[in-house]
């Protein structure tokens, strides 16, 4: 976006030039084309003549956003992302390291295509904006290191609440039969919500068996020992 503006300064050029773009003036760009000219005796002069431009600047959320809008328009489905929000945090003093939490969330029609089995779709979605947004240039005296969340009309959470209950009840099982219990295949994302809510539980641990999509919770009986790793 770009327009040309003539002005008494070159301040005030760019100010009407911001204002026709519907930008701030310390948003837009410029380049002086004429500068301005007081004449003699009033006689001659001539107003500044000024580029006013703007362009929007490439970041690693809107390289994720762009490509899970081209993925849902590929696939046909009526429907757009946004970001919600972006948690931004310094985790090293002293340097320019920033992690950025980028949020972002899916409205439309005909969702469940989106999402999946068990939302599979969604965590392959999820996981391909992330590499997009890994592509973002990293400068020497700049690091910027960005985690893309994706949910559709509240999933996630309400997902998440059906495997906690799902622990809890399998939890109970075990306990009641006497005997460890094996769980369908997970993705690491919903693993770690049933190792969190049996943490909580006395009298079984959890530990994961199988590999890649096949990889599964076992709810066992007991403590775990101290080598276990029931994390992921």
């Amino acid at each position: 976006m770009e327009v040309v503006i003539t002005a008494k300064t070159v301040k005030n050029a760019v100010e009407l030039g911001a204002q026709e773009l519907g930008k701030a003036a310390s948003e837009v760009q410029y380049e002086v084309l004429e500068d301005a000219k007081k004449g003699f005796l009033g006689m001659g002069a001539t107003e500044a003549k000024v580029r006013v431009y703007f362009e929007e600047k490439v970041t690693a959320e809107s390289l994720a956003l762009d490509f899970i809008n081209n993925i849902i328009t590929n696939m046909g489905v009526n429907a757009a992302a946004k970001v919600d929000r972006i948690d931004e945090r310094i985790v090293e003093k002293g340097k320019t390291t920033i992690e950025k939490d980028v949020y972002i969330s899916i409205d439309g029609e005909n969702l469940g295509i989106l999402i999946g089995r068990h939302g599979d779709v969604l965590d392959s979605i999820q996981y391909l904006a992330n590499i997009a947004a890994a592509r973002y240039p990293r400068t020497e005296d700049k690091h910027v290191f960005v985690k893309i969340i994706i949910d559709i009309e509240n999933y996630r959470q309400k997902r998440a609440e059906t495997l906690r209950a799902l622990a809890r009840r399998m939890a109970s099982k075990a306990l009641s039969y006497g005997r460890n219990l094996t769980l369908e295949p997970m993705s690491g994302y919903e693993r770690r919500i049933i190792h969190s809510e049996i943490q909580n539980i006395d009298g079984v641990y959890t530990y994961s068996i199988g590999q890649d999509s096949d990889r599964r919770i076992v709810i066992a009986l007991g403590d775990a020992p101290e080598a276990e790793e029931t994390q992921e």
